[in-house]
């Protein structure tokens, strides 16, 4: 058997805009921008985290963002054996007990929970146990056997999260089951950074957790005009994009299949697990990127929307109020949902099937 284990750490998203020559604005342009943007460049979550300010003066702001960045980091890991994160403990003290947690985590998991419940389970904060199995994404996955995946199912469910808004406790009503928040905390985690951002009057910035893209206020270039964001082609390395899209105060999160795979026997295995069946999501798409308002809300539709299919996720999106998002199917068809009417495709290798 022949087993490759594959971890891209690539931004899906690219700010196409450069970075310098902030100055250059329009006369109407009031914004006080930096000669040069601030930036800090950190690897954390097992992902690269960047956070890039362009308002003069807000220089010290980047620590107070990587600050908040790192204490919600903290209590979400899970793989960290010298740190006993709240994660781990809730899971440790499934069928047990209740487990009292912060502010933080109590807001995270009701949000992942709401997520849960609007997507019927497509997305499901439970599946811990599955992605347990797999561990794709680290040195040691695996493909498990059915057995292994029909055990790890009976603990998928959650509807048997139990919150306690007085005592602020979580608990896993089944021995064994196990929370996994990895499919929604960069979502919370950029939202909470941009709050911090705000709070210390920045207007014009690029927070970029992992792929999460958040851009803050106009384009440094000048006040009229929206930032430009890419769309990574997900067939190729970074920095290759299959177009753009002009977003402002606006998160966009992806999901792709090649992101991280583990390959067996030349057969590929993304990390998007199925909650109903154990195995990755089968279908013909190859990433999905989602345009909110709130990345955590993108977090929450990405992969409830790459689950449903082509068909089925565009019907779903279309459906939704500010929201949007752009399908990528295995074939190089590119799918817009009915509010991108600015989406430029600049990669001939694709086609633009419903767009303009």
């Amino acid at each position: 058997m022949k087993t490759r284990m594959h971890t891209r750490i690539i931004l899906l998203l690219s700010i196409l805009l450069t970075l310098s020559g902030c100055n250059s604005a329009v006369s109407e342009d009031e914004r006080t921008l930096a000669d040069q943007p601030y930036e800090e460049t950190e690897f954390l979550m097992g992902t690269v985290v960047r956070v890039t300010i362009y308002d003069q003066g807000k220089e010290e702001v980047l620590s107070k963002a990587f600050d908040r960045i790192k204490e919600l980091a903290e209590f979400i890991t899970t793989e960290d054996e010298e740190e006993h994160s709240m994660i781990k403990a809730i899971n440790e003290a499934a069928g047990q007990e209740p487990v009292p947690v912060s502010d933080d985590l109590f807001a995270l998991i009701k949000s992942a929970l709401t997520y849960s419940e609007k997507t019927e389970g497509s997305f499901d904060l439970t599946i811990g146990p599955i992605t347990d199995l797999w561990r794709i994404g680290f040195p040691d996955a695996r493909v498990p056997s059915p057995a292994e995946i029909d055990t790890a199912l009976s603990l998928v469910d959650y509807k048997k999260v139990e919150l306690n808004e007085e005592n602020q406790t979580v608990y896993l009503s089944e021995e064994g089951m196990k929370i996994d928040l990895g499919a929604i905390a960069k979502g919370f985690i950029t939202d909470e950074t941009v709050k911090v951002l705000t709070e210390n009057d920045v207007e014009t910035a690029v927070i970029d957790l992992g792929g999460n893209i958040f851009v803050m206020g106009s384009s440094p270039r000048d006040v009229n005009e929206d930032w430009q964001v890419g769309i990574q082609d997900p067939f190729e390395e970074r920095g290759e994009i299959i177009g753009f899209i002009p977003l402002s105060n606006q998160s966009m999160v992806t999901s792709g299949v090649y992101e991280r795979f583990l390959e067996v026997d030349g057969k590929k295995y993304h990390h998007l697990m199925n909650p109903e069946t154990g195995y990755p999501f089968d279908n013909e798409l190859a990433g999905v990127s989602v345009v909110t308002t709130s990345s955590i809300d993108g977090d929450g539709l990405s992969t409830s929307l790459f689950s449903k299919g082509l068909e089925g996720g565009l019907e779903y999106v279309n459906q939704l109020d500010g929201v949007d998002a752009v399908f990528v199917t295995k074939d190089k068809k590119v799918y817009l949902s009915d509010g991108l009417k600015d989406f430029k495709l600049k990669n001939d290798d694709f086609t633009l099937v419903n767009g303009d």
